[in-house]
């Protein structure tokens, strides 16, 4: 049974941040020590990123038209408000729901389905809870069937999108008339603070906000369709790295630790974590282990979560830098959206001219240190 991706969508809010100004936010914080601003203007520079997306308008100099007091910046003095953990989630209840919405509609209209089609809904976020949770507004406010059954995945971090996937095509190997559909919203921002924490201050200046849905189905796509077909998964826990990359919920947000090893251990373990992606095929075992992986693999969708990370992964596997011109495009473009990044990169591998029978090496980190990856063959 052949399982596809199929009309994959992206959404970000309207809001942009440009990576400079906030740069000059952020280093110009009372109470931030001299080194910390040091910190702050290297890892901004260094972040490979030139703008980002927000929910929250009031992150901008424009005024606001609301005359509401500000929650997140207050923009007269130029000072980072620290809100509690409910007033931050409050945003994110308000503000995620559309977005998911959006990207399911999005994603459902692309791959040419109505929406009482589907059998499934699975919805991924790390940045914020509610219940009735995004699941439940998905399918009420897409028109689905009552019968609908409905999956969160929550506080996985940025691999969530993944395992997502591999659910859906379980689900679909088990039902061939399942149609499933995948949703992550990201509000990251709703958490960024000031801080002398050098981890801190290295999420501050990744993070970012967006949405992507996609539908999976063993169902034949439209004919005019170009899809992915969803080969393989594999899963690996690296013997390191558990306390180098943390998410854990504070009195003022969730706090996001971030240290600057994550890429070396990466590096380190990447090669180990997609041997066996590759195991069930001889020829591509034998290319990972001689270095060839450029030649094995057409594409590669790797998980920004930093420019420090995508330059890891191409040192150890010996990639061409073109087989991460997509990756660096969205990092530079859109930031570290957790979860939902990597649904952006495959986007970005199908819109740049990906060829039908042309395979896709896809992963993403998170807590643990986890490694979720996954084999696609581009068809159409």
């Amino acid at each position: 049974m052949t399982v596809t991706l199929q009309g994959l969508s992206t959404v970000v809010p309207p809001t942009v941040l440009v990576q400079e100004e906030v740069r000059d936010v952020f280093a110009a914080q009372p109470g931030l020590s001299r080194l910390g601003s040091r910190i702050v203007s290297t890892a901004f520079r260094e972040s490979g990123i030139e703008t980002r997306h927000t929910v929250l308008e009031e992150l901008t100099r424009l005024p606001r038209e609301d005359g509401e007091p500000p929650v997140f910046f207050d923009q007269e003095s130029g000072e980072l408000l620290l809100p509690g953990t409910r007033a931050r989630n409050d945003v994110y209840a308000a503000h995620a729901s559309g977005l998911y919405v959006e990207a399911g509609r999005a994603a459902l209209e692309s791959a040419g389905l109505e929406a009482d089609r589907v059998t499934h809904v699975i919805t991924v976020s790390c940045t914020g809870f509610y219940a009735p949770g995004p699941d439940f507004q998905v399918a009420r406010e897409l028109g689905m069937r009552a019968g609908v059954q409905r999956y969160h995945l929550g506080f996985m971090g940025c691999y969530a999108a993944m395992p997502a996937l591999r659910l859906a095509t379980q689900l679909c190997k088990a039902d061939p008339r399942a149609v499933v559909l995948v949703i992550s919203v990201e509000l990251c921002t709703l958490h960024l603070r000031a801080s002398d924490d050098p981890d801190t201050i290295v999420a501050t200046s990744l993070f970012a906000d967006g949405a992507a849905g996609a539908v999976v189905t063993s169902c034949p796509p439209v004919p005019t369709a170009r899809v992915l077909e969803l080969d393989r998964f594999a899963t690996r826990i690296t013997p390191e790295g558990e306390s180098d990359m943390a998410w854990r919920i504070g009195d003022h947000g969730f706090e996001i630790g971030l240290s600057n090893a994550v890429p070396s251990i990466i590096g380190e373990h990447v090669i180990g974590a997609v041997e066996p992606l590759f195991a069930h095929d001889r020829a591509l075992t034998a290319a990972l282990q001689a270095g060839d992986s450029a030649e094995a693999i057409d594409h590669w969708a790797v998980h920004p979560g930093g420019r420090s990370i995508l330059d890891r992964v191409e040192s150890a596997l010996r990639l061409r830098e073109d087989q991460l011109a997509p990756p660096r495009a969205v990092l530079r473009e859109y930031g570290n959206m957790s979860s939902a990044t990597i649904l952006f990169v495959l986007q970005r591998i199908l819109d740049s001219g990906a060829a039908d029978g042309e395979r896709i090496a896809a992963m993403a980190f998170g807590p643990g240190l986890t490694v979720e990856s996954a084999l696609l063959t581009v068809r159409g």
